[in-house]
């Protein structure tokens, strides 16, 4: 069934099934209320791994179509006549070489907003290439930062470029030309969501320390980057991890009285003695273990929490007690966010498996087609 909970209840998303970035959005809609149908390409070509796992494709709906079919492009322009939203994650030119491209669409359905979801945007020198996370936070200055000193940058899985640069920037994309196209006046359009320009954006502050002399442009020597010892991760005596996050003078004062320093840090605005600082805080989370120390600092004002891995993190007490991750089809998994008052996101379904609901759409959607053979 359609999902119908949540504040984008009535939302009808088509997804042009791809990997990454552009399911994740999905997602993130579905999650959020909207019905979202992915159209799935015979034979998949989603991640490796069993569909049934594949948490980004939860509260979704799929049908099989082959766009490369003679009747296959005809079947996405029915089903975008009647959506809200179509987002596909294709390399620039190739919707368009299958028929399902902007102008196709939008005369179909002038108040369809059209998101497009790539790595280098839809023009540039560098838009009809390849490419993947790694890269696309490499040449916007984000994966630089990362990392000590003297060693290479630390790869931060793929969060900040496919997930925040992209995924996110699309969605608040979206949802802004689709208030638009639902006021007066208002019309559909095409969102050109590139992974480059959303990672860019993210370091607008950063940018602007930089432009005022207040940060360096290099690893490990800031405020926030674990250049400052009064911010960042330390080993602990059975070699796990703890984190600190001690910015402002008071939350620093607990946090080195607790550390048992107090009396014997050196100032910590004397930025000639952090090494000597760096030393000593090291040298006391290593007298502990992570639990001891996680103990010590839960529920202070020390800003300092533990490390933990992803199967840690769902135990947490105060993730627990948010219900921030949940279980669901025997997976677990984040449970949606945001969260609001007044219409609730819930997970209604697991991930969608390729072509189980085109008997659903196509009688909720009204696109009889779908269900035969030239789909």
């Amino acid at each position: 069934m359609a999902v119908t909970a949540g504040p984008l209840a009535g939302v009808r998303v088509v997804e042009l099934a791809g990997i990454g970035p552009g399911p994740f959005a999905a997602m993130l809609l579905a999650d959020l209320g909207a019905d979202v149908v992915r159209v799935d390409r015979p034979g998949g070509g989603g991640l490796a791994i069993d569909p049934a796992y594949d948490i980004t494709n939860r509260n979704k709906r799929s049908v099989l179509v082959d766009l490369k079919s003679a009747e296959g492009p005809a079947r996405v322009l029915e089903l975008a006549e009647r959506a809200d939203v179509l987002i596909e994650g294709f390399r620039p030119g190739v919707a368009e070489r299958l028929g399902v491209g902007p102008q196709e669409c939008l005369a179909r359905n002038p108040r369809l907003v059209y998101g497009r979801m790539t790595g280098w945007g839809q023009e540039g020198p560098l838009a009809h290439t390849a490419g993947h996370d790694i890269a696309y936070i490499a040449v916007t200055g984000a994966l630089g930062m990362i990392g000590n000193p003297g060693e290479p940058p630390a790869v931060p899985a793929n969060l900040v470029g496919d997930y925040a640069g992209g995924s996110l920037y699309l969605v608040i994309g979206v949802l802004a030309a689709l208030q638009h196209a639902r006021t007066p006046g208002g019309a559909g359009q095409v969102v050109d969501a590139a992974i480059v320009d959303g990672t860019a954006h993210l370091t607008a502050m950063i940018h602007g320390m930089v432009a005022a002399g207040g940060w360096q442009d290099r690893r490990g020597a800031n405020l926030l980057d674990g250049g400052c010892p009064f911010y960042g991760t330390y080993e602990t005596a059975d070699g796990q991890y703890m984190a600190v996050g001690a910015l402002e003078q008071q939350f620093y004062d607990t946090f080195t009285e607790l550390l048992g320093i107090k009396d014997e840090a050196p100032a910590r605005k004397d930025l000639a003695r952090w090494g000597e600082l760096r030393e000593a805080v090291a040298a006391r989370f290593k007298s502990r273990t992570r639990a001891e120390w996680t103990e010590v600092f839960e529920g202070t004002d020390a800003c300092v929490a533990p490390v933990l891995s992803l199967r840690e993190a769902p135990h947490h007490p105060h993730l627990a007690a948010r219900a921030t991750f949940t279980d669901f089809g025997g997976i677990t998994q984040p449970a949606p966010a945001p969260r609001f008052s007044a219409t609730p996101a819930v997970i209604t379904g697991g991930p969608a498996q390729p072509g189980a609901d085109t008997a659903s759409v196509a009688r909720d959607w009204d696109v009889p087609g779908l269900a035969g053979k030239g789909a």
